[in-house]
């Protein structure tokens, strides 16, 4: 009796152990699941306006893997829009004594993008903005030598060589050997985005004050520019300029006075 007691007290023994084991084995996470498999990054698109041509460079001084990019068709830096490369939420900074003005966009999934060194904000802090919307105008804000974009892909926080289109860009050290052309805000229709400011804005059939009004924007409002021509001489806000903008989807013109660079003609916009 003693000897078949001990024998069951061995098997009750190992039984529980064994299911001891089972217990403490560590889950196995189920294929498919978030535990083993990457976050997914957005399309990112470049982040200057559709139709431009740039080219990038990287140098070893660059925080993280950031490429700056400078345009090279014959259009000026300074003062070209900067566009989110992908939707987000969009939060201004600023450093002075390094990045200058710059917007950081929170594109969910730990996935981040930085643009330093504008001349300007376009949106506030907290806009949610969509891809190819207009967030900044290009500049040569804090530690800077030109204007150029400083442009960043950071997931969780940690710098990404970066990619546009679904392609890995080069990292040249320097400028001119390499380039590329933006379809960001290209929409199938053409133009670059830009914001509008001001309130009650005339949308006319041509560019002339007399042309017939076709629509009115209650308020600023993303607008996608086809090209630009000028016409009657308009005076408010401030300004005077006799230069408007062809909008895609309004199918009309706006004075040049109530978008992002009320006093000039727009850079990178062809004449119509």
């Amino acid at each position: 009796m003693r000897t078949r007691s001990r024998r069951l007290l061995t098997v009750l023994a190992a039984v529980l152990l064994a299911l001891v084991g089972l217990t403490a084995a560590p889950a196995q996470a189920r294929p498919g699941s978030g535990a083993d498999t990457a976050l997914a990054a957005p399309n990112f698109k470049a982040p200057y306006p559709c139709g431009q041509r740039w080219t990038l460079s990287h140098h070893s001084a660059e925080v993280r893997r950031a490429l700056d990019f400078v345009r090279a068709d014959g259009g000026a830096t300074a003062g070209t829009p900067v566009l989110a490369s992908a939707a987000g939420t969009a939060t201004r900074m600023s450093q002075p004594s390094g990045a200058g003005n710059y917007i950081v966009i929170d594109h969910g999934g730990g996935w981040t993008t930085y643009y330093f060194h504008l001349a300007s904000y376009s949106v506030p802090s907290g806009a949610v903005v969509a891809q190819g919307q207009q967030i900044g105008v290009t500049g040569s804000t804090g530690n800077s030598t030109g204007a150029h974009i400083h442009y960043e892909q950071l997931l969780n926080g940690v710098g990404q060589n970066i990619v546009v289109n679904g392609t890995g860009l080069p990292y040249p050290s320097q400028y001119n050997q390499s380039y590329l052309t933006s379809d960001n805000g290209c929409g199938g229709g053409g133009g670059s985005n830009f914001r509008t400011w001001g309130t009650d804005i005339r949308v006319r059939a041509d560019a002339y004050l007399t042309s017939p009004v076709v629509t009115v924007l209650a308020g600023p409002t993303n607008v996608v520019v086809l090209c630009q021509k000028q016409g009657s001489t308009v005076t408010a806000e401030g300004y005077t300029n006799n230069w408007w903008s062809k909008l895609r989807d309004q199918g009309g013109f706006i004075s040049n006075i109530y978008i992002d660079h009320p006093a000039a003609q727009l850079p990178g916009v062809p004449v119509c």
